[in-house]
């Protein structure tokens, strides 16, 4: 369990506090708005009203004592630096901040920031890789050049086991897990035999990924 500050609580922000509510970490959230505060006490462990752009107000969180900071600001890219580098300033082991553009994940990291977060620019990717391969259920790009595609096992392939279709040595990709009625299969073994309805859950490099699916 790790303790987050979470600074913004826009539809990001509030998904972000959601899921990590979900994955039982005590969060801590943050908004002048004080509506959106209220609303956000129904899922974090504790929630303030104040400008994270004051130092005075900064400093009365102890933000060093987190073991991550997510600047979730999308509205106003002046607040997010300033916040950014007052939470630097005061101490922060890991700020996260979230950006629209290169350029601005640019002064963001010059501003301190360890990590920056695309969301719309990764939906969008996702929703492109998605939505134009019919056999694509799920995806997560890795580092760029290498993913993780889950999709519907192939016509091809059923009926006949991992070691028959010898997969990484003809694909070059590598199976992680089988997905049949809702259960995820982890390292499937050698001899495991294919069956109409599964999805696989695979890795590899994009090219070799796009030519598997595209069979």
């Amino acid at each position: 369990m790790k303790s987050v500050l979470l600074i913004g609580l826009g539809r990001f922000g509030r998904h972000m506090a959601v899921k990590l509510r979900e994955l039982h970490h005590q969060v801590l959230a943050v908004d002048k708005d004080e509506e959106r505060v209220n609303e956000a006490l129904k899922y974090v462990t504790h929630a303030q009203i104040g400008d994270s752009t004051n130092e005075d107000f900064i400093a009365s969180l102890g933000v060093a004592d987190f073991d991550v900071c997510v600047v979730a600001i999308g509205d106003d890219f002046q607040s997010s630096l300033e916040t950014t580098d007052l939470l630097k300033v005061h101490g922060a082991k890991f700020v996260v901040a979230r950006a629209a553009r290169d350029v601005q994940a640019k002064f963001l990291l010059r501003c301190g920031a360890d990590d920056v977060i695309y969301p719309e620019k990764q939906m969008a990717s996702w929703a492109a890789v998605r939505y134009s391969a019919a056999n694509v259920f799920d995806y997560i790009d890795l580092t760029g050049d290498y993913s993780i595609y889950e999709i519907a096992v192939p016509k091809q392939w059923v009926g006949k086991s991992m070691s028959q279709l010898a997969i990484r040595q003809k694909h070059r990709v590598n199976v992680l897990g089988i997905r049949r009625d809702g259960e995820l299969d982890i390292m499937p073994t050698p001899s495991h035999t294919f069956q109409p309805g599964e999805a696989v859950m695979i890795l590899g490099a994009d090219k070799d990924l796009r030519n598997l699916i595209s069979e």
